[in-house]
């Protein structure tokens, strides 16, 4: 059994897609397809630059999204292969979620763009630059990253944003928090901890703002229903009806993504290969937290081919 994952915010780099889109019409009009239903040349920032302006978490979120749809749309019409009859399931980390729910046809590809434009603007526009952060805690698991916590939050809000894998938490935050965290580590029996270069504190409370905005976006622009079930990032545990889907995207902003757990369940229902398309992030969380499993990262031309012969 596989399943198709889709990697998060922090996989962008300027050049994304640049050479599927040479090589392929169908990444070409995907990226078209993007940019025309957002009213911006986002092709060209992903392709170019400069790296400011793609960082922008409005910009980062749709064009992680565009680039990991391309590649799947490369794969099913050059490569013979549909999601639907390879994959038993699909996640994403966190943006990732709704690639994986756009992969499996629970939005348009228009929509998803359009949602993942409003969430970067919505989730920067929370908290003021400045008053937030996030760390990556490295040789911490869920135990110490929650201690240390509950040890330096001291009335502000300081929590597990990101369980990756299990070596590496996310925290987020109060700037002051985190940074006392960050200072805090050893004390805790964790190796390091790392500033994220992040323009907000994502997956706390201080997004609710942020929650309540995706609420009334995700009433206008409901799921439909998916071809294969989604590992939730907010319970990570199978979902198939669209509904409940709704809601956990709005827990999602404010909730843990809960990705070292989502691929242990994954993996636990038979799922042993996993295809990460777009990015080499997720797949080599997936080698930490299930040894066992085979994962593959689909980035280029070369990738897809190979992937094609493989599970074709």
């Amino acid at each position: 059994m596989t399943a198709f994952i889709f990697p998060g915010q922090g996989s962008q780099k300027v050049g994304m897609g640049t050479d599927l889109a040479k090589a392929s019409p169908h990444a070409r009009e995907v990226f078209e397809e993007v940019d025309d239903a957002l009213g911006q040349n986002l092709s060209k920032i992903m392709a170019e630059g400069p790296e400011g302006q793609l960082t922008l978490t409005e910009n980062a979120q749709p064009a992680i999204m565009a680039n990991a749809i391309a590649t799947l749309r490369v794969l099913e019409k050059e490569g013979g292969l549909t999601l639907a009859d390879k994959a038993d399931c699909v996640a994403g980390h966190s943006l990732g979620e709704y690639t994986a729910l756009c992969a499996a046809g629970a939005f348009s590809l228009a929509d998803t763009a359009r949602l993942l434009k409003l969430r970067g603007q919505a989730m920067q526009a929370a908290v003021p630059v400045g008053e937030g952060a996030m760390a990556a805690l490295l040789g911490a698991d869920l135990a110490k990253a929650q201690a240390l916590c509950d040890a330096v939050a001291e009335g502000e809000v300081c929590q597990v944003a990101n369980d990756n894998d299990p070596a590496q938490v996310v925290i987020s935050g109060h700037r002051g928090a985190i940074e006392r965290a960050v200072a805090a580590v050893k004390d805790h029996g964790i190796k390091r901890g790392i500033l994220l270069p992040v323009s907000a504190p994502f997956h706390c409370t201080l997004m609710q703002p942020a929650a309540d905005a995706m609420a009334e976006a995700l009433a206008n622009t409901p799921p439909q229903a998916f071809t294969v079930p989604i590992y939730a990032n907010v319970t990570a545990s199978a979902v198939s009806d669209p509904a409940e889907e709704q809601r956990l995207l709005v827990d999602q902003v404010t909730g843990r993504v809960r990705w070292r757990e989502s691929v242990t369940a994954m993996f636990k229902a038979g799922n042993e290969h996993f295809v990460e398309l777009g990015g080499k992030v997720v797949g080599p969380m997936v080698r930490k937290i299930a040894p066992d499993a085979s994962a593959t990262s689909v980035v280029t031309m070369e990738d897809i081919e190979a992937l094609a012969k493989e599970i074709g």
